[in-house]
């Protein structure tokens, strides 16, 4: 089962993204469009959420979000994804 996710949130309408890994997605998408009160997302609001990717284990979701954060990553991310 599946207990990690990596995923990427889409403002629309500024045009960003947000890459992140978690547990619980659900609380987490809360946090980035409701409950955070400050840093990056709250600047960019509202989030959707665009993509997710399931793992088995925080390693391999940290390894992916690291890998999607880099040059080759958000290549990937705007010619398949968005």
């Amino acid at each position: 089962m599946a207990n990690f996710v990596t995923y990427i949130l889409y403002s629309e309408k500024y045009s960003k993204i947000y890459i992140g890994y978690t547990s619980n997605l659900i609380a987490r998408f809360k946090s980035h469009n409701e409950l955070g009160q400050s840093g990056y997302t709250k600047k960019f609001r509202p989030w959707m959420v665009a993509w997710v990717f399931f793992h088995d284990s925080k390693k391999e979701a940290l390894a992916h979000e690291r890998f999607l954060k880099s040059g080759k990553g958000r290549e990937y991310i705007y010619a398949k994804i968005l």
